[in-house]
């Protein structure tokens, strides 16, 4: 055996960049095999039409081979009207860290300069941005960042600060197989699946709307006890016929993207879950609608056709949604880890923690401090490129089976 080969071999790094057209990587490959070279690592990227492929491979024995290779690619990178760049090394140094996280930034708008911070954060940390990859462009930007070189809970304490310093939103997660793995995603419903809050619109049919908003919002903020508030407010409602709910069924106004993201989880096999603090006289219809698989919530009392200002059953309080994504996740027979929880009340911090993933969505700061990340822009399925799945895969899924899925309508003010 040579000493060449009782080593890594020496390399050369390839890099090509022009305009984009088919026939390209063909044509470069085609020159490659002729020196009889074998390929180590490869990576392309097209961005506007404007083509950069990286090549690296082993160098061929001998200065006159080297040379003739040289050579052959710069004519071909000629031929195709493209700039080539070939530089020798030893060895492959692309090898990547160990400690491997995809770092996701989300802005609407997402400037230059938050970009630049959160890359000087990132390098700070010890650590390399090996890929950027979009994400999305509308109704938000999203780009991905594969970064290596520094542990995922670090870089995660890291950048939330900076997120915040420049009003963005970012989510850092350990780059394994559980992001591309079957998962459960359990909601929050008031203010997180639907704009606004079940137990406030059936207070206005008892003219007591703004009294128990201002107990709800107390609640969120994690000032009340949960079910003391709770049975507080639906002793409010007693006497309010049963008819109410369908009026407020009716009204109810699902956050934009979160049937698209629903659609779209479930074709890749994804398990759904609602938690409420709500009732089930809504919730039970609310999955159905959308198709969600698991539904939890409080029962309101109902006789003679009129609330009783009682709820029946155990109440799902704070610890009552982390139970159920527990039970909900043993049903499916899927890790802790691959769970996702989405809530935006202090009633949801125990089942974000207990999650894989905790995402505060549109949250009070108490719940965004203590989440995994917080996305704060007004569409739901933004959450989806936390998960690695672009805004072009979801319309090319949705073109499959016929569906049109334009930019989602801006929230209600």
């Amino acid at each position: 055996m040579s000493e060449r080969s009782e080593r890594d071999p020496d390399t050369l790094l390839i890099t090509l960049t022009g305009k984009d057209r088919p026939g390209v990587t063909s044509a470069v490959f085609a020159t490659l095999a002729r020196a009889e070279v074998h390929v180590v690592d490869l990576e392309q990227i097209v961005l506007r039409g404007r083509l950069v492929l990286g090549v690296l491979v082993t160098s061929p024995e001998g200065p006159a081979a080297l040379d003739a290779l040289g050579e052959a690619v710069e004519a071909t990178a000629s031929e195709l009207g493209m700039s080539v760049e070939i530089e020798r090394g030893t060895g492959d140094t692309g090898r990547r860290s160990p400690q491997r996280a995809h770092v996701t930034v989300l802005g609407t708008p997402l400037t230059a300069g938050a970009m630049a911070a959160v890359a000087a954060r990132i390098a700070e940390a010890g650590a390399n941005i090996d890929r950027i990859q979009r994400m999305a462009r509308y109704p938000v930007t999203a780009i991905d960042l594969h970064v290596s070189g520094a542990a995922p809970d670090d870089l995660r304490t890291t950048l939330s600060v900076e997120a915040a310093a420049q009003g963005i939103d970012l989510a850092v997660q350990p780059a394994n197989l559980l992001r591309r793995g079957m998962r459960l995603i359990v909601m929050d419903v008031d203010s997180t699946l639907i704009q606004g809050e079940v137990i406030e619109m059936i207070a206005a049919h008892a003219g007591c709307e703004a009294e128990v908003a201002e107990v709800t919002e107390r609640a969120m903020r994690g000032e009340l006890d949960f079910a003391e508030s709770l049975r507080s407010r639906v002793a409010l409602l007693e006497g309010v016929p049963e008819s109410a709910l369908e009026e407020v069924y009716q009204q109810i106004v699902v956050n934009p993207g979160a049937r698209t993201m629903v659609r779209t989880l479930r074709r890749l096999g994804y398990r759904f879950a609602i938690v409420s603090g709500g009732f089930t006289q809504i919730t039970d219809r609310l999955a159905a609608d959308l198709g969600i698989h698991y539904a939890r919530a409080n029962t309101l009392e109902i006789v003679d056709g009129r609330l009783t200002g009682r709820v029946v059953g155990e109440i799902v309080d704070r610890a009552g949604k982390a139970r159920a994504l527990r039970e909900f996740a043993a049903d499916i027979g899927v890790p802790q880890a691959a769970t996702v929880a989405i809530g935006d009340g202090a009633n949801d911090l125990d089942m974000l923690a207990a999650a894989g993933l905790g995402i505060a969505y549109n949250a009070r700061p108490v719940v965004q401090e203590a989440a995994d990340t917080a996305v704060n822009v007004p569409y739901l399925d933004a959450i989806m490129y936390l998960l690695g799945i672009s805004r072009e895969e979801i319309e090319a899924a949705d073109a499959e089976a016929g569906i049109v899925t334009p930019a989602p309508p801006l929230p209600r003010a």
